[in-house]
């Protein structure tokens, strides 16, 4: 069984008409997507488009052979031409099934947006999930994963999310995100982000082969990323994990019952966080790490880890630090970069980048400065990604 990409654009496609944003602005030429609409092949139709047999011919198809129509959201704007060739699109009602002459079999799938998935099975076994624009499931799976998921995973990645957590996403599940709008830069940025879903993306036009599975990304089990304040480090950190299932957050702050504002930063935090998230508000890293089984790892952040490590060890007090608390902390930072290097979880980690040219006043802030400098280049050397996070915009250290 095969797939062909007539589009992979949201429903007003990339770039959106009249809007003046930076991520449409740089939407174009091979970034340009039409709304997405999939031919599975050259025999069913999953969303008719406007210009569905241009589009068909660009990609080297014809639709004279198309026996159903499905459609799976509702479609705004003008009405859709449809063309002489094809039967009259429907919908399907939510858990209905039906049979192609060719021998496709597809079942509707109910979604918590307006519209319907579309679960199909090729004669030769082969299974594609399709869903909605803005849609994640709203009912359990069943059978095996699938081997192609068609979804939203730049809209919503808790769909992915949910689809791993009941077992339809797979190790060798070929998950190609479609419905792409100006939420995330075209190019490098937006393959980046799919690729820390464990996704990709798909050019219009592309032909895919169900079950083949060597463009499937490899995640990286331990990514460190760094940033100064408000670069949008933790934003990205908790970014590269929203598309799994049962994250814990491990808060290294803690809470401040006598700080009002730093409740509110942690209040913030806790918020924007996936449902399904656990948090856990430790220190005590290197246990954690140990674990041989559990759910990814996000740690947010080491610059607090080294705050409580250096208050342990006397590190403020000139004497205490001379005295062996130098030896303690070093320790203890080869002991956490050890836990990074033998750990089976996914774990993600977030840290202060420090020493652009300010030199501390003190010389307790010099001593904090070098030793988060120690540390993360520590735990980098464990690290098979390293990120930098400035104004927002995430460059690649290490890949």
């Amino acid at each position: 069984m095969y797939v062909t990409l007539l589009g992979t654009g949201a429903p007003a496609g990339l770039p959106r008409p009249g809007c003046p944003c930076a991520a449409c602005a740089r939407s174009l030429g091979d970034h340009v997507r039409t709304a997405t609409a999939v031919l599975v092949d050259g025999v069913l139709l999953l969303d008719l488009t406007p210009g569905a047999a241009l589009a068909a011919a660009r990609a080297g198809e014809s639709l004279h052979d198309v026996r159903q129509v499905l459609l799976s959201h509702p479609h705004d704007g003008p009405a859709l031409e449809l063309p002489s060739e094809l039967p009259a699109p429907v919908r399907l009602p939510d858990g209905r099934e039906l049979t192609l002459l060719s021998g496709h079999r597809v079942r509707a799938v109910p979604v918590d947006a307006p519209g319907t998935g579309y679960a199909v099975t090729g004669p030769d076994g082969g299974r594609v999930l399709y869903l909605p624009p803005g849609a994640a499931p709203a009912g359990p799976s069943d059978g095996p994963p699938y081997d192609l998921c068609l979804l939203d995973v730049t809209g919503r990645p808790d769909a992915a999310a949910r689809l791993r957590a009941a077992g339809a996403i797979g190790l060798t599940t070929d998950v190609v995100a479609v419905h792409l709008d100006h939420g995330v830069p075209p190019g490098a940025e937006l393959r980046r982000r799919l690729a820390a879903a464990g996704a990709r993306a798909a050019a219009d036009g592309a032909r895919l082969t169900v079950g083949d599975f060597r463009n499937v990304p490899d995640l990286p089990r331990r990514t460190l990323v760094l940033g100064g304040a408000r670069s949008g480090k933790s934003a990205e950190a908790e970014r590269r994990l929203e598309a799994f299932p049962d994250v814990v957050y491990v808060a290294t702050g803690g809470r401040r019952a006598d700080d009002p504002e730093w409740a509110a930063r942690v209040a913030a935090h806790v918020e924007r966080r996936p449902p399904g998230w656990s948090t856990v508000e430790t220190c005590d890293l290197v246990p954690l790490l140990a674990e041989d089984e559990g759910p990814p790892l996000l740690i947010d952040c080491l610059a607090l880890w080294l705050t409580d490590a250096m208050d342990a060890v006397g590190a403020w007090e000139d004497e205490r630090w001379s005295g062996g608390g130098a030896a303690a902390l070093a320790g203890r930072i080869a002991a956490l970069a050890g836990a990074v290097r033998a750990t089976r979880r996914r774990v993600v980690m977030v840290s202060n980048e420090v020493g652009s040219g300010v030199v501390p006043a003190t010389p307790a802030g010099r001593r904090f400065r070098d030793e988060l400098g120690r540390l993360n280049a520590a735990v980098a050397a464990e690290c098979e990604q390293v990120l930098l996070a400035v104004a927002g915009t995430v460059l690649p250290l290490r890949e």
